[in-house]
């Protein structure tokens, strides 16, 4: 187990944000978090992003924050994981407690996407597939993989494209009562099932939104309410073409596994889970590989209500990706944000008694995973 603690954590709402610039959005997100912390002195900055450059011609994020708070000459690192960026920026700034070298660090997460046009932002997203594939060059995309993975699903199991809307309207309604998620509109199964067709058989609601936020944390070995018990990353297949099983993630399953082991704690400790559902297959790849649920089984506890805010093992009550939205950089912090108010007793949709969180942050088609274990002490 870890002896880092989390002291603060910062917000902005997610959404389209004309007027807001990106370096406005991520410094509104540190000051929370700063000030929830009590204003401590901070040794180290991390800020997680992953197009700052590419699409909103921006770098050297964390020399920015530093320099606009006046933290003084202290170390500072942007870290790009793609749509993993905020869980390794976490995990890194753990790592520096860890060694001895800081005290106290801020971890922050920030993307400027609905500025760009679809198209450019697409181009972006794809840096994260590997472009040398056989499989690039024939034409995959992100929506194309995990489309594929539930067809494949479909042909395996008993699940059908209902239990996808039926993730996604899950999402949406946890959304409903978050201030802070994207989407703030009500929808039907009806109006889910029938959208606008992305890839067969994921429609609009299935995949998760270009989306500006950012989000940041203030850890420290000092003690707080929020311990941080464990913190894990793994790697995995970078083409479909190199997978043993269409219809699993190893890194998922391997970031998981070594986030329980150092914690000492099992899937059915967990009361409160954040994922990466960046479509509504992957929510169910993701608690299958984290061993909420068996293999293959997945969509029957979405179908008896089981990953809702007031199941047995509730999903993304902040309206996850899909529903709270999906600023790259931001989204692994987002997560950790959420959790925090769930143990802290403040959160949206909140699990009563809620004690240990996990939250699983993934990059690319199954490249990076990172998962962290929150305990409310």
């Amino acid at each position: 187990m870890t002896n880092v603690y989390v002291h603060g954590i910062g917000m902005t709402q997610f959404g389209t944000f004309v007027d807001k610039s990106m370096k406005e959005l991520l410094l509104e997100a540190c000051i929370q978090a700063l000030e929830d912390a009590g204003n401590p002195k901070v040794d180290a900055v991390y800020v997680g992003n992953f197009m700052g450059g590419a699409i909103y011609n921006q770098e050297i994020l964390g020399a920015i924050v530093a320099n606009e708070l006046g933290l003084g000459f202290i170390p500072t690192a942007k870290v790009e994981g793609a749509c993993a960026s905020g869980g390794i920026a976490l995990r890194q700034g753990i790592m520096g407690i860890l060694s001895g070298e800081y005290e106290t660090v801020l971890v922050a997460g920030v993307e400027k996407m609905k500025h760009a046009s679809t198209s450019d932002v697409t181009q972006a997203i794809n840096a994260a597939m590997d472009n040398d594939s056989n499989e690039k060059q024939a034409g995959l995309t992100f929506p194309g993989f995990f489309g594929v993975l539930a067809n494949r699903y479909f042909y395996e199991t008993g699940a059908s494209k209902k239990h996808l809307a039926m993730v996604a309207l899950k999402n949406r309604e946890h959304a409903l009562n978050n201030p802070l998620a994207q989407f703030q509109k009500p929808a039907t199964l009806d109006e889910i099932m029938n959208a606008r067709i992305i890839t067969n058989p994921l429609g609009l609601f299935d995949c998760s939104p270009m989306t500006d936020g950012a989000a940041a944390l203030v850890i420290s070995k000092k003690k707080s309410g929020v311990h941080i018990r464990s913190s894990a990353q793994s790697s995995g297949p970078t083409q479909m073409q190199d997978a043993d099983d269409l219809l699993s993630i190893p890194a998922i399953r391997e970031s998981g596994r070594l986030a329980y082991e150092k914690a000492g704690v099992g899937p059915e400790d967990i009361d409160v889970v954040e994922i990466h559902d960046c479509f509504s297959m992957t929510e169910v790849l993701a608690i299958e590989e984290l061993s909420f649920f068996n293999k293959r089984e997945g969509w029957k506890a979405v179908e008896e209500g089981r990953t809702k805010s007031t199941g047995d093992k509730p999903v993304n009550t902040s309206g996850g990706l899909l529903s709270r939205g999906h600023p790259i950089g931001a989204t692994g912090i987002a997560q950790i944000y959420h959790l925090v108010r769930q143990l802290r007793g403040t959160a949206p949709n909140q699990v009563d008694g809620a004690r240990l969180a996990l939250a699983q942050n993934l990059g690319g088609t199954g490249s990076y995973s990172t998962v962290h274990i929150l305990e409310r002490v």
